[in-house]
């Protein structure tokens, strides 16, 4: 009955981690839908400010407060998608430049597109524990030690 045991018990691991791991591309899904539907708005926005300034400079009329009100509606949702973008990156494991704002694999030191040198997060750091220092003194040596 042992190895039975340890067998369900393994299975069940197996299927809490797969149900982890499909959890997260449903969630990746989602806010690519979500990045999808924003992009979508966006243009739609900026088809409606170009019919604007076309009618303006073919008619004359003056529609001044109607751009303004829909720039500020693109600058909103730019700032709303990048912020989904931003969230599909760190669910990928990704990390953003500074300089140019591709995403990169987390870890790397430079950005694959600009060459930047890229600033790690605290949570990305290895950190290491005064344990894990080794002391490379003399005291600590002895001529056994040596190749």
């Amino acid at each position: 009955m042992g190895i039975f045991e340890d067998v369900l018990l393994n299975a069940r691991a197996a299927v809490d981690t797969v149900g982890q791991k499909a959890g997260k591309v449903i969630d990746i899904s989602k806010l690519r839908l979500a990045a999808a539907d924003l992009k979508s708005e966006i243009t739609q926005k900026y088809q409606v400010l170009g019919r604007l300034t076309f009618e303006e400079e073919t008619t004359g009329k003056i529609y001044e407060e109607n751009k303004k009100e829909i720039v500020e509606n693109i600058k909103e949702l730019k700032s709303h998608l990048e912020s989904v973008n931003d969230l599909i990156a760190s669910a990928k494991q990704k990390t953003k430049c500074d300089n140019c704002g591709s995403y990169n694999t987390r870890g790397a030191l430079f950005c694959s597109k600009c060459g930047e040198k890229l600033h790690i997060a605290e949570n990305e750091e290895d950190h290491m524990s005064p344990d894990d220092v080794i002391d490379f003194t003399e005291d600590n040596f002895e001529d056994d030690d040596l190749l």
